[in-house]
């Protein structure tokens, strides 16, 4: 939400996007990578269905 703002601000003043824009860009990237992989290990659980072992 704050990039969101950080953008609206910059498009009604008509300047360039700060520089913590860039930072926050940074962040939420960071976090959206392993998440995204996250999704797609999950989804292969969904469709793969392993044999998990179980131990007794």
């Amino acid at each position: 939400m704050r990039m969101r703002d950080l953008a609206i601000r910059a498009v009604e003043s008509n300047s360039s996007l700060p520089y913590e824009y860039t930072r926050l860009f940074r962040w939420w990237f960071a976090f959206g990578f392993p998440a995204f992989g996250a999704v797609l290990i999950i989804y292969w659980l969904m469709i793969a269905r392993p044999a998990i072992p179980y131990w007794d």
